[in-house]
């Protein structure tokens, strides 16, 4: 996606932000959206990866507290030509990861105790290279700047949903008011789901590319998204804005998922994989596991050595 369409798409959600606005206060209401917006996206440049760290409670593990999984971080980095970014582990059953921060320099990746536990060694690296693509594709600042912006319409809506439902103006303002406070949220859906698709399909090449195992990449897809359906997310029941950061979606059908559809992820990395020779070879360990590691039914990265 060129950052002329992202440039476009998150000026629609700021102008959907100040119509909500408008709708509820008037003019004045419009303003205070325009200058809330414009807070929310310089909060949001400063302090995009402390918010959804935060909001996941994950912890920064280092080459002493977590050394295998810093270990195959580091090496991604390494071949993707990126800084060494801060690595987080967050304890919850619910297998995902994602990156953020405001550029490469200032980049956090972020993985939880239930992915650890259950891919292999290639299977993990092929989910961090993702995330790695994102960071190097610069995307981590759009995608939580569109979760902020999205959150923020969804909460303006519900305030004034509750607001207008006590509100005794004419019979024509109410359902306009209520017209408005429902359509927002899923126009902003929408805007989301625009950038974060093609977001997602650019980040799997990548991934393949840097671990160098486009299949090792489709199998944790394939493992990740059946689970991720069946284990609650508490982050994402809060706040639905925060599923686009995840490398699958959580709970969502793929009509309303800010993801494209899992199968056609996995059948795109495998035209990957037999363009780049590797498909005859499933196999086939990546550059970045041991070449003498025995195969192993748990993962080599189970964070709760299992």
């Amino acid at each position: 996606m060129s950052g002329l369409r992202t440039t476009m798409l998150l000026a629609a959600l700021t102008a959907l932000f100040m119509a909500l606005g408008y709708t509820l206060g008037g003019s004045g209401g419009a303003i205070v959206a325009l200058l809330a917006a414009a807070g929310m996206n310089l909060f949001t440049f400063w302090n995009a990866d402390k918010i959804v760290l935060r909001m996941h409670d994950a912890r920064e593990v280092d080459a002493q507290s977590a050394p295998d999984f810093y270990a195959l971080v580091r090496d991604l980095a390494q071949r993707a030509g990126l800084p060494m970014p801060r690595v987080y582990i967050i304890d919850q059953d619910a297998p995902n990861a994602f990156a953020t921060g405001r550029d490469p320099d200032h980049a956090a990746v972020a993985a939880t105790t239930g992915l650890l536990a259950m891919l292999s060694r290639d299977e993990v690296a092929g989910v961090m290279a993702h995330e790695l693509g994102h960071v190097k594709h610069r995307d981590t600042l759009i995608m939580t700047m569109v979760a902020t912006i999205a959150g923020a319409i969804s909460m303006l809506a519900n305030f004034g949903l509750f607001f207008r439902s006590g509100d005794r103006e004419g019979h024509g303002n109410m359902i306009a008011s209520l017209m408005a406070v429902i359509v927002a949220p899923f126009a902003a859906m929408i805007v989301q789901m625009a950038i974060s698709r093609t977001r997602e399909y650019g980040a799997d090449r990548a991934g393949a590319e840097i671990s160098g195992n486009p299949q090792a990449l489709a199998s944790a897809l394939a493992k990740i998204a059946g689970r991720a359906e069946m284990i609650p997310n508490p982050v994402a029941e809060r706040n639905p804005a925060a599923a686009q950061l995840y490398i699958v979606p959580t709970h969502v059908s793929e009509l309303f998922s800010t993801h494209p559809a899992t199968e056609k992820r996995i059948a795109a990395l495998a035209d990957m994989a037999a363009a780049m020779g590797t498909l005859s070879a499933p196999a086939r360990a990546s550059a970045l596991s041991p070449a003498a590691a025995p195969a192993r039914r748990r993962s080599a990265l189970d964070p709760h050595g299992r």
